[in-house]
């Protein structure tokens, strides 16, 4: 469950980091709009351990990059989110994380697992492509753990664009992730 909070203030990282720390409510920052969200669905939070799973098995046997959940991404103070998912080669890797370890620059592929309010949906599907797309992301996919769908957007000519929407049964490849392939399903809880 998200809220936005649209005070018509521009929020950067030093005002959330002046919040008082509040165990499961997560701080999202998009072109300078506040989004606190609680702690997701368990499908929710299965749904990113099984595409984080699927991800970092590949990862391992290929040595190519590393896949990890809920990284901190701070493209700016007033562009800084926590997506679900994300997969970096290991030479973006060496250029974006900081010392604290988070990330400064566009993983290449970002994950987002939808949540159940519109208001979510609307945060990952608009506000979050937008970010993504205009930082450098190559591929965002969004699942969906209730239709069982994946949504994957791929870079082209210089923006992410839908590229192909996928169901249980259909496989998920990618150009950025040579010889990868599962079937959707095994993305989503049972």
């Amino acid at each position: 469950m998200s809220q936005m909070l649209n005070t018509g203030v521009r929020w950067t990282t030093q005002d959330v980091e002046l919040f008082a720390e509040n165990e499961g409510t997560r701080y999202e920052i998009v072109d300078g709009e506040l989004f606190m969200t609680r702690a997701p669905h368990f499908k929710h939070q299965q749904t990113c351990g099984k595409i984080f799973r699927q991800l970092d098995v590949w990862s391992e046997s290929t040595g190519l990059g590393e896949a990890v959940i809920n990284p901190g991404v701070l493209f700016s103070e007033s562009d800084n989110v926590i997506p679900d998912v994300v997969w970096a080669t290991k030479e973006t890797l060496a250029l974006t994380l900081d010392e604290k370890g988070h990330f400064t620059g566009a993983p290449d592929l970002v994950v987002e697992v939808l949540s159940e309010s519109k208001s979510d949906e609307r945060r990952d599907k608009e506000a979050k492509l937008k970010l993504y797309s205009s930082r450098g992301v190559k591929e965002y996919w969004i699942a969906d753990w209730r239709s069982r769908k994946l949504e994957v957007y791929r870079r082209e000519q210089s923006q992410l664009n839908l590229v192909a929407t996928l169901f249980s049964n259909d496989n998920i490849i990618s150009p950025l992730l040579p010889d990868f392939s599962c079937t959707v399903d095994q993305f989503f809880p049972v």
